[in-house]
């Protein structure tokens, strides 16, 4: 019995004898901060970690243009920029192109997100494989969000209310879909047997 109690007992000390070896290691880290940190220099903060979670500043349009002698297409870019309430429009994506219905989906859901990422609540929602809906509570980020669709290569045309906005140099939605139609005229007089199969699949 005095044999088994010997080990035992020397297990104990040894455990007792490590944990305070640890408590004395562990207080000996530690480092006392004190309450008063007047005289210490922090030159890691600039003006945008101090300014930033801050309401911003009112927007100053100035004073209401002249509206009576504007031209139709200043007055609706002004009313554009001055918007500030819930706003909706579509997107047209470029024509031509096949997508599934997930790609569809999967554009939609990229650009919500890259929009969030720049404080911009915008939500896309596939119409159909070429049509992308947009709504946003906050209508005065229209133009940002203008800016990022047109930057988008995959967005042909953006379209709110009457107006609708297309890169430079890009041609009307009539003369891209004339221009579609005729090269796959074009292709089905070249290629009769195509047409055939396509009629006996679709039956």
């Amino acid at each position: 019995m005095a044999r088994t109690a010997w080990p035992c007992a020397l297990v104990i000390l040894a455990g007792v004898l490590l944990c305070a070896a640890v408590e004395t290691a562990v207080a000996a880290k530690r480092v006392s901060i004190p309450d008063d940190l007047r005289d210490v220099v922090d030159d890691e903060e600039d003006d945008d970690w101090r300014h930033w979670g801050a309401a911003a500043p009112p927007r100053d349009d100035g004073p209401p243009p002249d509206l009576s002698g504007m031209d139709p297409a200043a007055l609706q870019a002004e009313l554009l920029r001055r918007h500030a309430g819930p706003s909706f429009g579509f997107v047209k994506l470029r024509l031509g192109v096949r997508r599934s219905q997930e790609e569809v989906m999967g554009i939609a859901t990229r650009w919500t997100n890259v929009l969030r990422t720049g404080s911009v609540a915008a939500k896309f929602v596939a119409m159909d494989f070429g049509t992308l809906m947009f709504t946003m509570d906050r209508g005065q980020d229209i133009l940002e969000v203008k800016e990022f669709i047109l930057s988008q290569p995959e967005a042909y045309e953006f379209k709110i209310g009457n107006q609708a906005f297309r890169r430079p140099g890009d041609p009307p939605l009539d003369e891209v879909v004339e221009m579609l139609q005729k090269q796959k005229s074009t292709m089905l007089s070249q290629d009769p047997g195509s047409q055939q199969y396509k009629s006996k699949v679709e039956l």
